[in-house]
């Protein structure tokens, strides 16, 4: 997996190919890729992807320019992303759409929600994943002095929250919701769901990461 917890695909590996040098000696071993990132530029080793079993994950949390600036402001632009993702949908390589996070009156809106996944299903996308905003240490700090309006709209959400693996989720019932009505919305189109760390395994119908498309080649690395 590129990568788990940093994007593989930051602005300079424009410059620096780092990652590119990274899958070009997995591709030759033939091992099986899970790319996970926010970039327009994983569009860049499509030929790569294609020399071994390779699924993208692509992390899209508004359909929305404005939104997108505002929750992330320096990550490629939503329209940028759906367009690498069908580039590369369009050589066959199974594609992964992660709604991750879904934030309180940020981007909670289902019309808005299911634009998301009408585009995916569009493209040809595989899955639809998708999460609700966990606090974090350091957040609500930043968001006081950043976004004082928003800080107090997530904080009386949370004053009711649930505790999951060590982090600060909204409250059950509030998160059963709005993940059961987006995997009506997902099936709906077609496409699998899959949601990851919210302790609602009965909504999933795939493996969350998307790692399901690219699994059997495993096999042959296992004693």
């Amino acid at each position: 997996m590129l990568s788990d917890t940093t994007d593989p695909y930051q602005p300079l590996e424009k410059e620096y190919e780092i990652t590119k040098r990274c899958l070009e000696v997995l591709a030759e071993k033939g091992y099986p890729l899970l790319i996970v990132t926010k970039s327009h530029l994983v569009a860049r080793d499509i030929d790569l992807f294609k020399k071994t079993q390779t699924v993208v994950s692509m992390t899209i949390t508004t359909p929305r320019e404005e939104t997108a600036k505002t929750i992330e402001p320096y990550a490629p632009s939503p329209k940028s992303r759906f367009k690498a993702l069908r580039q590369v949908a369009e050589e066959g390589i199974p594609t992964v759409v992660r709604i991750d996070p879904i934030i309180p009156s940020v981007n909670w809106d289902l019309d808005e929600l299911e634009e998301i996944v009408s585009r995916a299903a569009d493209i040809g996308m595989k899955q639809v994943t998708a999460s609700t905003l966990k606090l974090v240490k350091g957040l609500f700090p930043t968001l006081k002095n950043e976004n004082p309006a928003l800080f107090s709209i997530l904080q009386d959400a949370y004053s009711e929250g649930e505790w999951v693996s060590g982090y600060k989720y909204l409250n059950r019932t509030e998160r059963w919701k709005i993940l059961n009505e987006l995997r009506d919305i997902v099936l709906k189109h077609g496409l699998e769901f899959a949601t990851c760390r919210e302790g609602f395994p009965q909504l999933n119908n795939t493996v969350c990461d998307g790692s399901a498309y690219c699994r059997q080649p495993l096999n042959r690395f296992m004693w």
